[in-house]
């Protein structure tokens, strides 16, 4: 295994970052057989793995735990909090009454007394960053946690997070985790190169673009049952997207090289991408995955790919996963009161 820096942090990682989310729940409640593919992802040279307290309300997490009992101090153990854990409003964002609880939840799921990359899952949009970074700042001082990142987090919001642990003495994140693959390309535009700039680490979520990419979802074909399909419709029927993948299977091909393969191999070569997060279900997923660990692509492939999907092109719809500014999930704020929107307000209206 060729280990990568993680940004500037000094942590060694593996290119591929095992990521736990379908552990547990509906996706596989088998814990013995998770357990199992963790260890054999360990016992295949990697040291990274990503969960968060939001995969299955903390199963994910207890799942690693059971799983890194002797072999915790081998790991590069990474979490994430911010989403909802519960209908309580209070559970959940940027705050420090949050994130203080959320921590010592994720301790204790995970049987551990640090954590190596505590990351936000979402910004909160309706929290102060500076909030957000002082309680991080403090949880590392603390020795809870080593290293602090974020995840699907725009260029303009990570460059006000540098500037403002910058100016505040606090603690920066060290790392980025955004949604990347040869049918997601958009943060090449400006995240990648932002976290370049700040010398961040990027591990890519859905690097086979929610599946799309195994090849099992193919134009004018019956789509799988999956839970892909069942959870993102949309994304998995889309025309343009699957123009795309009947163009990269031939190419693939051609090389020697499974879909699958070849979409990994994709994302770990660019320079900006440290791991590329694999997320098994079953142990024959693993296996393939792991299968593809020693592919490397040509320019003469790379160019191929860029011609189907132009570098900094999203062609796949992100569905729900990505990150929308306020500016466009609030209509309120898109919109002036109705006795503002008129160029000229008739005298009716300014009686009212």
């Amino acid at each position: 295994m060729q280990y990568r820096q993680l940004g500037r942090t000094g942590i060694q990682v593996s290119p591929y970052c095992l990521g736990t989310m379908m552990f547990g729940g509906i996706a596989n409640a088998d814990h013995d057989e998770c357990v199992g593919m963790i260890h054999k992802a360990l016992d295949f040279g990697i040291n990274f793995i990503d969960t968060a307290d939001a995969y299955h309300q903390g199963e994910s997490e207890e799942i690693v735990g059971k799983a890194l009992k002797g072999r915790r101090d081998d790991v590069v153990l990474a979490t994430k909090a911010s989403l909802p854990m519960g209908d309580d409003p209070n559970r959940r964002g940027g705050s420090r009454r949050w994130l203080t609880r959320a921590v010592e939840d994720s301790l204790r799921r995970l049987q551990t007394d640090h954590i190596d990359l505590y990351q936000i899952h979402r910004l909160a949009p309706d929290t102060d960053i500076e909030e957000t970074l002082s309680v991080l700042t403090d949880l590392m001082r603390e020795g809870k946690v080593r290293a602090i990142g974020a995840s699907t987090v725009p260029a303009s919001a990570i460059v006000e997070a540098q500037w403002v642990a910058e100016r505040r003495g606090l603690a920066r994140f060290r790392t980025e985790q955004p949604p990347y693959s040869i049918l997601n390309r958009s943060i090449e535009r400006e995240v990648l190169p932002t976290c370049q700039r700040y010398g961040m680490g990027a591990m890519a979520w859905s690097p086979l673009a929610k599946g799309m990419l195994t090849g099992k979802y193919r134009k004018g074909g019956e789509q799988p049952d999956s839970l892909r399909a069942k959870y993102f419709p949309k994304a998995m029927s889309d025309e343009a997207s699957l123009d795309a993948v009947e163009r990269l299977i031939p190419l693939a091909e051609n090389a020697g090289l499974s879909l699958t393969h070849m979409a990994l191999a994709f994302v770990v070569t660019h320079p900006a991408i440290t791991s590329a997060l694999i997320g098994p279900r079953t142990p024959k997923q693993l296996d393939d995955l792991l299968a593809g660990a020693e592919v490397q692509l040509s320019d003469e492939i790379l160019d191929r790919i860029d011609e189907i999907v132009p570098p900094g092109v999203d062609v796949a719809p992100l569905e729900g996963a990505a990150y929308v500014p306020p500016s466009i999930a609030q209509t309120s704020l898109r919109r002036r009161p109705l006795t503002e929107r008129a160029a000229v307000v008739d005298s009716e209206q300014r009686e009212n």
